[in-house]
């Protein structure tokens, strides 16, 4: 299961804690951003929107429980998948997380194996390719497991930047990825590129998805960014 264009924010204050689950889940693939305070973690979202919030209850500056009623009043930051770690395990604290928005539940302590779990089993709820080996869009098949790619069943040679960018894309057919959104899923979020560098890998992807005369299947938005479709050669 190829997991490197998802990216996982810890909120953690305690530097050990979040540096033994950084290494495990990076061990899974997973990009990882690190938080020490719930300013930073706000700070941090603000920039790149994870695919996934481990967030600790007690945190300096801003609580766990403050960042989520944040977070679940705003359009952007409304269905991100949180896992919510306290030390705090009786049945009215379960209750109140929950009642927040929190998608899982973790009482401290806890075997980082069983976190990662965790972690796996709701980005499936909700990223349902995870569940596949393949995904497949308008005649495109990107294996996630030997990382190869086809169109109408002819092999299509990618370089790794491109095809990160093709299961960006691939993962929300019809949805638009600004230039910064794609940054973040191809490079990663500690790389500063400009514009242009997502233009010109896009165009490589474009050149090597359309060979043979097929149709133009990614859409350029004007000042937005890129989505895939079906009919996108008619915008």
């Amino acid at each position: 299961m190829a997991l490197d264009t998802l990216y996982i924010l810890i909120a953690e204050d305690e530097p050990r804690q979040a540096e033994i689950l950084k290494f495990n889940l990076e061990e899974e693939g997973f990009r990882v951003g690190l938080a020490p305070d719930g300013l930073k973690a706000l700070e941090m979202i603000d920039e790149a929107l994870p695919d996934l919030l481990i967030l600790d209850w007690m945190l300096p500056e801003v609580s766990g429980i403050r960042i989520m009623k944040k977070l679940r009043k705003e359009k952007e930051t409304k269905s991100l998948p949180v896992i919510m770690l306290t030390a705090r395990g009786e049945e009215d604290d379960r209750v109140r997380g929950f009642e927040v928005g929190v998608d899982d539940y973790v009482v401290k302590p806890y075997l980082p194996s069983e976190l990662v779990a965790r972690v796996r089993a709701v980005l499936r709820r909700s990223h349902p390719e995870m569940q596949e080996e393949k995904i497949e869009y308008a005649g495109i098949e990107l294996d996630l497991v030997k990382l190869r790619v086809s169109r109408d069943g002819d092999p299509v040679e990618l370089a790794s930047t491109e095809l990160r960018l093709l299961k960006a894309l691939m993962s929300h057919p019809g949805r638009v990825f600004s230039r910064n959104r794609l940054i973040d899923l191809a490079w990663g979020t500690t790389i500063y590129l400009e514009d242009r560098s997502v233009d010109v890998a896009v165009r490589r992807l474009r050149k090597a998805l359309n060979e043979g005369g097929k149709a133009d299947i990614i859409r350029t938005v004007r000042s937005e960014g890129y989505a895939i479709e079906e009919n996108a050669s008619r915008y």
